[in-house]
């Protein structure tokens, strides 16, 4: 399927970008996407209610392709991101977080590829994890192939979020769920797989910053993946399937909360962050260097 004709004027690519109390760390993200190679995009910053002053640093960047939403209100994640499919005036429809850095390569290449297998619905990518300053960790586990991202899809799919970039027309016939408060993106993985087609590339092009796992956090989220679980067995006729896969999330929670409860996150928890080559530390390096020079120069 090829893309629609668009005015000279009209960005192929939104980026939505939620926001909440992210004055530490925003400026770099804005940075990374405004050093971008490819440069007909938009980006909607989504301003979820905060209280510091994320606000008035977006607002300060001068840039009009970055547009503010602001209501003042904490909706949620899954909120703000179905507020940006809607808004969104590009065909393609990419995320970014704002405690992340994109590679300045991101949308060029994941663009090309997009243009050039119109049976994708949507593609992700390798990426770096990274902690305070800058310091890479390790890669995210991922698959390329959407054989290999749908293998076990009652168990996850290792296809890393921030890195997400699709169709804006897939993204709206499937939607956030807004009752989702973690794991939406494995939640509309497992409703859309089945009718959809996933890709990934293996290169990292996007930097995740590495935040401190807590058991809250973990438990939300293979509660919320269990129920995105029973609703689809469920509209299948098939509830007994789930039950299995929902053991299984219950024991990786309590894998995940002895190993924090233990200090020893790092060492039980790999699948979080795998090896890196010396030139993919390299490379992250440039990238983490180059734009905080950028976001230094907005202070």
């Amino acid at each position: 399927m090829q893309m629609t004709s668009r005015s000279d004027d009209e960005p192929l690519v939104t980026i939505a970008l939620p926001a909440f109390n992210a004055e530490k760390t925003i400026r770099i993200a804005l940075a990374s996407i405004r050093a971008q190679t490819y440069t007909n995009w938009e980006l909607l910053v989504l301003d979820d209610g905060s209280t510091d002053n994320t606000a008035q640093i977006v607002k300060g960047i001068g840039d009009d392709r970055i547009q503010l939403i602001a209501d003042g209100q904490n909706r949620g994640l899954p909120v703000r991101l179905n507020q940006a499919i809607d808004l969104a005036k590009g065909e393609l429809f990419a995320r970014l977080d704002a405690d992340d850095v994109a590679y300045p390569e991101r949308l060029q290449k994941q663009v090309g590829y997009l243009l050039s297998h119109p049976d994708v619905d949507l593609l992700a990518s390798g990426m770096m994890v990274f902690s305070e300053g800058g310091h890479p960790v390790g890669l995210y586990p991922s698959r390329t192939s959407h054989e290999e991202i749908c293998a076990d899809p009652k168990s996850g799919f290792y296809v890393a979020h921030p890195t997400w970039m699709g169709r804006v027309r897939w993204f709206r016939n499937w939607r956030y769920d807004p009752l989702c408060r973690k794991a939406q993106d494995q939640d509309i993985l497992l409703r859309a797989y089945r009718t959809s087609r996933y890709a990934a590339l293996a290169e990292p092009l996007v930097g995740y910053r590495r935040e401190h796992i807590s058991v809250r956090k973990s438990v939300l989220g293979r509660f919320y993946f269990s129920r995105a679980i029973v609703k689809v067995t469920r509209n299948e006729g098939s509830l007994v399937v789930a039950v299995p896969a929902i053991l299984m999330q219950i024991a990786k929670g309590v894998i995940d909360a002895i190993a924090i409860a233990s200090g020893l996150e790092r060492y039980f928890l790999r699948h979080r962050a795998q090896p890196h080559l010396p030139e993919q530390a390299e490379t992250w390096k440039s990238v983490w260097a180059q734009c905080s020079a950028q976001a230094a120069l907005q202070q």
